[in-house]
């Protein structure tokens, strides 16, 4: 007998994946594919729609006809930021548009000043001001820059529906990928924001996240999901799976701090600071901040390296040590030393005088004092007044540095802290939600790979 498997399409900007889930929610087959980029017709990078839609195509026939695999379900989970537009017959009419692309900053503007101001403007939204970044201004910068384009635009889609509509051909949009940054929802009416009625969007009413379309392929009927946004997708498991509540630490080049139990409104003041809301997958708002973590991290260890003359990886033999800690604390006080003093500055000082330290790991627990200070920044802007979160669950690459964790589990003495290794949690929020809807007494056990420090 074949096995019953769930298809999920993970679809980053550097790897595209295609994983296999059984209906315990392991995975049981995972294949990765790298496209390069092409140049859209302004000349910029963007991805290679014509092959990814090619690569999927192929690979749901591929399943279809497997000799091992009964494929039932399909889902789709993408970067989020990001548009497809469709004319009256269906058709993708633009490239794929890379939302690093630049755009001229007086046409966010005149949204702003029609709406509030841009502090009003993005605290309703939930968004910083971040240029294409807002997907809602892609869609506004293509009105103004090809109107011709814009003119036979009969649909709007972000990415995941997209792609799921190259399977079923039905439009949808869901509240995970409106509530990415988009500068598309106001959070306060939980409603598409007035100015995208003003400019003529046509944007379909959001559907549940679990919504399943049944389609006919090659003679096989299978369900297929309406798409979820990678962030809101790698949050569902702890959603599911945790037994309190918690607040997600994810380590990477970015290090995005989440709290889905945060009901408090977005402030402009926390706008400021980098924060903004993504919306769960019940459609819920989660606070969130974010620290450049990963590249401060690198570039202050390069510096460290070069002053010493060691190995660009000497920091990963590097181990807690207390008396190196409360060392630094005499040496440096109150006052940092790679970073500006003045409160959330993110900003590395210029030059660093590295004779202040004896040894390379002397200089290294100071760095990390310091990251670690600005995280906590960061995580305390998602923390309300009230707040009753047990656990903190931190992720990504600064889970396996021992002096970053011993120093955050030290900040929040008061929580659980753990370690979480999930692999592939985005492809894994995206079996779920089918799952949840193909079977919906089924409640397999999640793994979230929890380890206390």
């Amino acid at each position: 007998m074949k096995d019953k498997v769930i298809a999920v399409f993970d679809v980053g900007r550097t790897n595209k994946k295609i994983l296999l889930f059984d209906y315990d929610l392991n995975i049981i087959s995972e294949e990765e594919e790298r496209f390069p980029e092409i140049n859209d017709d302004d000349g910029f990078a963007c991805d290679d729609i014509e092959k990814i839609e090619k690569w999927i195509s192929a690979a749901v026939k591929n399943l279809l006809y497997s000799d091992k695999y009964d494929l039932t379900a399909v889902n789709f989970a993408t970067y989020g930021a990001t548009l497809a537009y469709l004319d009256s017959r269906g058709k993708l009419i633009t490239p794929i548009y890379n939302s690093l692309k630049p755009i001229d900053d007086r046409i966010p503007e005149k949204i702003y000043r029609r709406s509030g101001g841009q502090d009003e403007f993005c605290r309703r939204t939930a968004s910083p001001a971040l240029g294409m970044l807002n997907s809602g201004m892609q869609a506004l910068w293509l009105k103004n820059e090809k109107p011709s384009v814009f003119n036979n635009v009969a649909h709007i889609l972000h990415f995941p529906q997209y792609l799921s509509y190259l399977l079923t051909g039905r439009i949808y949009s869901e509240h995970t990928s409106i509530g990415c940054h988009t500068a598309l929802w106001d959070f306060d009416k939980m409603d598409y924001h007035h100015w995208t009625t003003e400019e003529g969007f046509k944007l379909p009413p959001p559907s549940s996240v679990n919504t399943l379309n049944e389609v006919a392929i090659g003679g096989k009927k299978i369900s297929v999901g309406i798409g979820i946004h990678d962030s809101s997708a790698s949050l569902a498991p702890y959603i599911a799976g945790s037994r309190g509540k918690f607040l997600l630490i994810s380590t990477g080049t970015w290090c995005i701090n989440m709290n889905p139990y945060n009901t408090e409104k977005l402030t402009a003041e926390q706008l400021d600071k980098d924060c903004l809301c993504y919306m769960s997958i019940t459609r819920q708002p989660v606070k969130s901040s974010r620290l450049f973590l990963g590249n401060l991290h690198e570039v202050a260890v390069k510096r460290i390296s070069d002053h010493f003359g060691t190995a660009p990886d000497f920091f990963k033999s590097v181990n807690p040590d207390k008396k190196l800690i409360e060392i630094c604390r005499k040496k440096c006080g109150e006052k940092r030393f790679y970073f500006a003093d003045q409160p959330f500055s993110r900003r590395l000082v210029e030059k660093n005088d590295f004779f202040t330290f004896k040894t390379c790991e002397e200089a290294y627990h100071q760095l990390m004092v310091e990251l670690v200070e600005l995280t906590v920044e960061a995580i305390d802007l998602v923390i309300p007044s009230d707040d009753d979160t047990e656990n903190v669950y931190i992720t990504g690459g600064f889970s396996k540095n021992p002096l970053f964790l011993r120093l955050l589990a030290d900040a929040y003495s008061m929580k659980n802290v753990y370690t979480s290794e999930i692999n592939n949690a985005t492809a894994l929020g995206a079996a779920l939600v089918v799952l949840n809807s193909l079977d919906p007494d089924r409640k397999p056990a999640l793994n979230l790979g929890l380890n206390q420090y």
